[in-house]
C-alpha cells in the first residue's frame, strides 16, 4: 500500500508525514531538495506549565439563579467572566502552550536535477523520494525512536546538507555544526530548552560552513537524528535514545516489522480497476474531483488514516494533537493543542475496533495526568469533588478555562469515561478496571454528584450547561459564539453514559455499591430527551431559535454516535428524531469541515444509511484532502481528525456494534459490491472478517472473545454464536 507521486510538493501540507509517537516529520520539498521538518512530542513552549484556578465557586449561586429566571443573557455573560478563564473572545491571551516546530534539516544537490518520484509505504512508515538518480528515504523508528534518513546513488553526487529553525523572538538559539554532525540548542524565554542532534555519515568529502556541510563526490549520505526536552532529563533522553549507522538497514527491518504487524492487524479491500493502481496519487485525486469512482483510494485514506494514529501514537508518551504530531510553526492554528469538545476524542474513535492497544494508551496515560489539577479545577470552579476537565488545554495536564467564550461547559471528562469503559470491554481486563479505569469513571460520577442541582419536580438539571460550541437566540447572538442555558442534549446524554459506566464498573469490581446506588437513582432523574414539535431532537432540551441552523458542531446528536445511547431498538423516538435532526443541520449546510464531514460519515453510517455514509466520506477526500490526503478546516489548515474519524466511519458502515449486537453490512455502499474487512475488534474481545460479493456476505469469520457468546445480525435476521475463546465460528 504506497502513496506514489509524480510531483514535488509545493508547500509543507503536500508533504509525507513520518513518525512514531515521540518524533515526527514531514517530508517535503521542491525539484531539488529534500525539507525534513521535525517534531518532538513534548516539544511545547513551557510558559504555563504551572497554572492554577482561583476559587471562584462562591459565583455558581448567583449564575444559577440567573437560568432559574430564564435570563440567558446575563447568565451567558456572568458565567463567562466567572468560570471562562482567559483567551477567547476576552482580548487576554490565555494560558495554553502552543506545539512547536524542532527546526527542520534540508538536502540539497548540487547542480540540479530532475524530480522523478516520491511514495509512502504506508504498510512499513518509510517515505522515498528519487531524483536525478539519487534515492531519499526517511523513516521515524518506533523501534530506536529516532528520525532515520538516507541518500543513495550508484553514480557519485554532491549536495549541501543544512539545518535551520524560522525566526523566533522568544527564543535563543545556539548552532553548532561539524563535519560529522550538526547540533541545535533552543531556549524559550521563559519555557522549556530542547536540543536537536542530527549525526551524518557519508563517503564523499565534507566541508563545514556555518549551520551546513558541502558534501562532494558522495555515493551515500547518511543521517540520524535525535531531538530531546528539558521536560524531563535533556541529557538523559539524549542518551537514552541511540543507534549507529553500522545498524541502519537493521534498525529499518525492525521499524518496519513493527510497523507493518500494527497496520496489516486490519485489512481493508473493495474490488476496483487494477489500472487505476498504475495512476499517481496526483491523477486519482483529478479523477474522483471530477466525479469518477476510484475504491482504489477510497481504500487507501482508510489506511492512511490508520498510518496517521500508528505514526502518532505508536510509542512515546501523549496523544495526537490538532496535527497528530506534525507542525511547521511557531504560532500554529489553535495553538495545535488539544480540544476536549470532538476534536481528541474523534481522534481515537478508532483505537479499539482497529485493534491499536498501543494507541489507546497513549489517550489514557495522558488523560490521568489531569488528575490532581482536575481535582483542583472542580473544587475551586464549581465547589465539587470528583474531577473537571476543560475544553482546551496542552501537554501539561492543567484543567484550566482558556477559551473565554466557549469553555463553560463541564461535559468533556463525562465523554472520556468512554475511552476509559472501552479499554475494558474490549479486553476483559478486570486489573485493569480495578487499578486504572475505575479511579477515572468513579471520580467524573463524584463530580456530578455535587454539580446537578434538583429543580420543583424532581428533576436533576445541568446547570449551567452549553452545546459545544453552538448558540441559540437571546443570549448575547453577536457577542458570545456559545449559548449557556440549563440542560443541553449532550450533556444529559453525556452525564448519563457516564453514570452508566460507573455504575457497571463498580457492579463488577464490588465496590462501592451504596455510591453506585445513588448513581442510578441520579441517572434515573435527569431530564428526559426531548424531541420538538417538528420531530427533531432539542440541541437545548427546549424549543430555542438556532443562531446557525447549518452549524458544525453535532454535538447533541453524540447519543447516536459515538454513544449508543439512542438506537432503533432502544429509543426508537429519540433515534428517528436525530436522524432529521442531522437531515436539517446538512440541508442548512452543516459538516463544511473535515472533522465535521467525518461525523457525519459515522452517523450516517450508524442509522444505516449507505449512499449518505458513501458520498460523505467520499466527500472527505474529494473536498477536504490536501494532495497527500491531509484533512483540511476552512480556510485551508491541516487538521487531522477528519482523517482519524474518517477510518471510524468506515468500519462502522460494515461492522457496527450496539445493543450487544454485531450489525454486518448495516451501511455497505452498492459502490462497494465486493471486498473484505478483516481483523475488526468488538467488545467482548471478538474478532470479526467479512468478505462480500455483490453486495451479500460471501464468508465470515469470527474468532470468539473472552465473552463466550455474540449476536450477529444480517439481513434481519439475529443469530446467536457461542463458542470458548479462540473458537473460529462464521455460520449465520
Amino acid at each position: 500500500m504506497k502513496m506514489f507521486y509524480t510531483k514535488p510538493p509545493n508547500e509543507w501540507m503536500e508533504g509525507l508525514p513520518i513518525g512514531n509517537g515521540r518524533l515526527a516529520a514531514m517530508i517535503w520539498g521542491d525539484a531539488v531538495k529534500d525539507i525534513i521538518d521535525l517534531n518532538h512530542e513534548w516539544l511545547w513552549r513551557g510558559n504555563y506549565k504551572d497554572r492554577h484556578n482561583a476559587d471562584v465557586s462562591a459565583n455558581l449561586p448567583y449564575v444559577r439563579k440567573l437560568l432559574k429566571e430564564r435570563d440567558f443573557l446575563k447568565a451567558t455573560m456572568a458565567a463567562n467572566l466567572f468560570f471562562g478563564g482567559n483567551g477567547g473572545i476576552s482580548g487576554i491571551k490565555h494560558r495554553v502552550d502552543p506545539y512547536q516546530t524542532a527546526g527542520y534539516l534540508t538536502f540539497e544537490l548540487n547542480g540540479g536535477a530532475a524530480f522523478e518520484w516520491r511514495e509512502l509505504d504506508i504498510d512499513n512508515g518509510i517515505c522515498k523520494v528519487s531524483r536525478g538518480g539519487v534515492v531519499s528515504e526517511f523513516f521515524a523508528s518506533c523501534e530506536n525512536g529516532l528520525i532515520m534518513s538516507k541518500w543513495c546513488s550508484a553514480n557519485k553526487f554532491s549536495c549541501v546538507l543544512s539545518q535551520a529553525r524560522v525566526e523566533d523572538k522568544d527564543a535563543v538559539y545556539n548552532f553548532v555544526t561539524w563535519t560529522d554532525k550538526f547540533v541545535f540548542d533552543c531556549s524559550f524565554n521563559g519555557g522549556i530548552k530542547y536540543r536537536s542532534v542530527t549525526e551524518i555519515k557519508t563517503d564523499g568529502q565534507c566541508t563545514v560552513n556555518e549551520n551546513s556541510v558541502e558534501i562532494a563526490d558522495a555515493t551515500f549520505v547518511k543521517c540520524i537524528t535525535n531531538i530531546a526536552t528539558s521536560v524531563f532529563d535533556l541529557e538523559a533522553e539524549i542518551k537514552k535514545y541511540r543507534t549507529d549507522f553500522d545498524n541502519f538497514d537493521a534498525d529499518k527491518n525492525k521499524h518496519s516489522a513493527k510497523f507493518a504487524g500494527i497496520m496489516k492487524g486490519v485489512v481493508l479491500e473493495i474490488a476496483e480497476d487494477a489500472e487505476l493502481n498504475k495512476l499517481s496519487i496526483e491523477e486519482r485525486l483529478a479523477r474522483i474531483r471530477e466525479g469518477n469512482r476510484d475504491n482504489g483510494l477510497v481504500e487507501m485514506y482508510f489506511n492512511f488514516g490508520r498510518y496517521l494514529m500508528v505514526s502518532s501514537s505508536v510509542a512515546g508518551d501523549l496523544p495526537a494533537n490538532l496535527q497528530g504530531k506534525w507542525n511547521e510553526k511557531i504560532d500554529p492554528p489553535w495553538e495545535c493543542d488539544y480540544h476536549f469538545d470532538i476534536n481528541l476524542q474523534m481522534n481515537y474513535w478508532m483505537v479499539e475496533s482497529c485493534n491499536m492497544p498501543e494507541c489507546a494508551e497513549a489517550l489514557l496515560k495522558y488523560l490521568e495526568t489531569f488528575y490532581e489539577s482536575g481535582e483542583e479545577a472542580a473544587r475551586n470552579l464549581y465547589g465539587c469533588k470528583g474531577i473537571y476537565l476543560p475544553i482546551q488545554t496542552d501537554a501539561w495536564g492543567k484543567s484550566t478555562p482558556e477559551a473565554f467564550g466557549w469553555s463553560v461547559w463541564v461535559g468533556a471528562a463525562a465523554w472520556f469515561t468512554q475511552n476509559f469503559w472501552n479499554r475494558y470491554i474490549y479486553t476483559g481486563d478486570i486489573d485493569y478496571l480495578r487499578n486504572r479505569g475505575y479511579r477515572f469513571l468513579k471520580a467524573v460520577a463524584e463530580f456530578f454528584e455535587d454539580y446537578l442541582v434538583e429543580d420543583d419536580d424532581g428533576v436533576l438539571q445541568v446547570m449551567p450547561s452549553q452545546s459545544p460550541e453552538n448558540r441559540f437566540a437571546g443570549s448575547f447572538d453577536n457577542a458570545f459564539p456559545v449559548s449557556i442555558g440549563v440542560s443541553a442534549a449532550m450533556d444529559i446524554q453525556l452525564i448519563y453514559d457516564a453514570f452508566s459506566c460507573a455504575i457497571q464498573a463498580a457492579e463488577i469490581l464490588n465496590v462501592d455499591a451504596e455510591q453506585a446506588k445513588l448513581w442510578k437513582s441520579m441517572r434515573d432523574r435527569l431530564p428526559d430527551f426531548k424531541i420538538g414539535e417538528d420531530g427533531r431532537l432539542l440541541e437545548w432540551n427546549e424549543d430555542k431559535k438556532e443562531v446557525e441552523p447549518g452549524h458544525r458542531h453535532l454535538s447533541h446528536l453524540y447519543g447516536v454516535y459515538p454513544s449508543e445511547l439512542f438506537t432503533n431498538e432502544t429509543r426508537p423516538e429519540q433515534f428517528e428524531a436525530a436522524r432529521k435532526s442531522l437531515e436539517y443541520r446538512l440541508s442548512h449546510g452543516g459538516g463544511h469541515t473535515g472533522w465535521s464531514r467525518a461525523w457525519v460519515a459515522c452517523l450516517q453510517s450508524r442509522f444505516g444509511n449507505a449512499e449518505a455514509f458513501y458520498a460523505h466520506y467520499t466527500a472527505l477526500i474529494r473536498d477536504f484532502a490536501t494532495i497527500t490526503l491531509l484533512d483540511l478546516h476552512p480556510p485551508r489548515i491541516f487538521q487531522i481528525d477528519g482523517n482519524l474519524g474518517g477510518v471510524a466511519a468506515v468500519v462502522e458502515s460494515m461492522i457496527s456494534f450496539t445493543d450487544n449486537k454485531v450489525y454486518l453490512l448495516r451501511s455497505l455502499p452498492k459502490e462497494w459490491s465486493e471486498g473484505s474487512l478483516q481483523g475488526i475488534k468488538l467488545p467482548g474481545g471478538h474478532t470479526v472478517s467479512i468478505w462480500w460479493k455483490d453486495g451479500k456476505i460471501a464468508d465470515l469469520k469470527i474468532v470468539m472473545g473472552f465473552v463466550e457468546s455474540l449476536t450477529a445480525c444480517y439481513d434481519g435476521k439475529e443469530t446467536v454464536l457461542t463458542g470458548a475463546p479462540g473458537t473460529i465460528v462464521g455460520k449465520l
